[in-house]
């Protein structure tokens, strides 16, 4: 009798389904006593900074922007310029001071260096914020400061708007935009694609524009979102580089009038290609973990911020039901300090509570007897919820890794099951020995 044949081909395998994390507009708004959403600042403080704009503008005085390095921060302080010279201030009444390597606008040389182009209106935009004193040391000079960096505290006499806590948190950008473009029916149309294009260099490439965010429809029917991510790319490539020429992205904003413009600017093209080259160089230094799994730390040495980078591309790959942070740092960008970037794992980001940077930073710092959170400074765990960074010393980071007991074996927990290798007993009835039988 014929066995029926069998059917060897193996079943389908089940496909993986990636967990549907939320978008990043998909959260609970502030809303007031009438139930009315505010974002993305306060109203109260978006009118000011409108009646600040609107009094610079008409007083034809010496006026500074103060922009911070990258996309998000370099779009806000174009979107500034725009929206002055469109009210009617001369342009030669506008300057701008760039931060040097390293260095923040709260640092002393910072401070002077503004000061003594002895500006009576004074512009800060995605700076990050801390207490401090006045912005720049002169009685007759005026404040504004943007920003969506995670902060309650702020320079003395400076006038602020603050989006970092009215969720969706919008960039810095997005925040200039939406308080300017109410101020002349030119802005909207001057200045959307730099909205763009400040929001995608900080939010990521794929973010979806849904409410509370504006319509930004026909600006993407104008411009791609291609377009507008190869800008950002662009514009970001020189702050990274070694030389740390910021100049040049600021320049490549203000003298062209659409994004498509930037993409053929050769200095640009020249940066982006010496950051990728250091970034592929850099990328494939392996990760150490944390005790308890929490933390992938990867060490790189580098005079280019390519850290950040590194940080957000091992943060899609790396996987563990542990894992929460991948923490990338530097000890090549600033002598005797180490840079570090953090990101979210994204098997992480919807975890639930939410991960957040910051705070899982300090209570790792907290662990210590000692004074090593005041050594480390104000430049630590500075940021976002979702991504953070630092510059600290190099004793005070190998103090934070011992801390995080990096590259230590985790305790076996209760219960874990121990593996018994079976022993596979040899057959004894074999070819060999039945032909040695008598």
């Amino acid at each position: 009798m014929k066995r029926k044949a069998t059917n060897l081909e193996p079943a389908p395998k089940a496909k993986r389904t990636r967990e549907q994390g939320k978008d990043y507009c998909d959260v609970e708004a502030v809303r007031d006593d009438r139930g009315n959403t505010v974002w993305p600042a306060p109203p109260k403080a978006i009118q000011d900074a409108r009646a600040f704009l609107k009094s610079c503008a008409s007083a034809q005085e010496k006026t500074l922007i103060v922009p911070d390095k990258d996309a998000d921060g370099l779009s806000s302080g174009v979107i500034i310029l725009r929206t002055l010279t469109t009210l009617g201030l001369e342009a030669s009444q506008i300057d701008v001071h760039l931060v040097t390597k390293g260095s923040n606008i709260h640092q002393e040389s910072e401070r002077r260096a503004m000061e003594q182009k002895n500006p009576k209106y004074v512009i800060v935009v995605d700076q990050g914020s801390r207490a401090g004193p006045s912005v720049i040391d002169r009685a007759d000079a005026s404040s504004l400061i943007i920003d969506h960096h995670l902060s309650d505290e702020f320079p003395q006499n400076a006038l602020v708007v603050s989006g970092c806590h009215y969720p969706p948190v919008p960039t810095s950008a997005l925040l200039t935009y939406e308080i300017c473009k109410a101020l002349h029916p030119d802005i909207p149309r001057e200045c959307a694609y730099l909205c763009a294009i400040g929001t995608h260099g900080d939010l990521g490439t794929t973010l979806k524009w849904k409410p509370p965010f504006p319509d930004m429809t026909e600006t993407f029917k104008t411009y791609s979102k291609k377009v507008i991510n190869d800008a950002v790319s662009l514009i970001n490539a020189p702050r990274r580089t070694a030389r740390f020429d910021v100049a040049s992205a600021w320049q490549a904003l203000v003298e062209t009038s659409n994004p498509k413009e930037i993409l053929s600017n050769k200095r640009l093209l020249q940066a982006r290609a010496e950051i990728n080259e250091e970034v592929e160089r850099q990328t494939h230094t392996p990760p150490k973990f944390s005790k308890d799994g929490k933390i992938a730390v990867l060490r790189i040495h580098s005079a280019a911020q390519v850290h950040p980078v590194i940080a957000t591309r091992w943060a899609g790959h790396l996987q563990s039901k542990a894992l929460e942070i991948v923490m990338v740092a530097n000890t090549g960008y600033l002598p005797g300090m180490v840079n570090f970037s953090c990101r979210i794992a994204r098997c992480a980001r919807s975890r639930d509570p939410p991960v957040n940077i910051i705070s899982s930073l300090k209570a790792v710092a907290d662990l210590d007897t000692t004074n090593l959170v005041a050594r480390m400074g104000e430049s630590f765990a500075r940021g976002h919820k979702e991504a953070s960074g630092g510059i600290i010393p190099a004793a005070e980071f190998e103090e934070l890794m011992a801390l995080m007991k990096v590259g230590e074996k985790p305790d076996p927990t209760p219960g874990d099951a121990v593996r018994v290798r079976k022993t596979v007993t040899p057959q004894k009835n074999n070819l060999m020995n039945y032909f040695n039988k008598t």
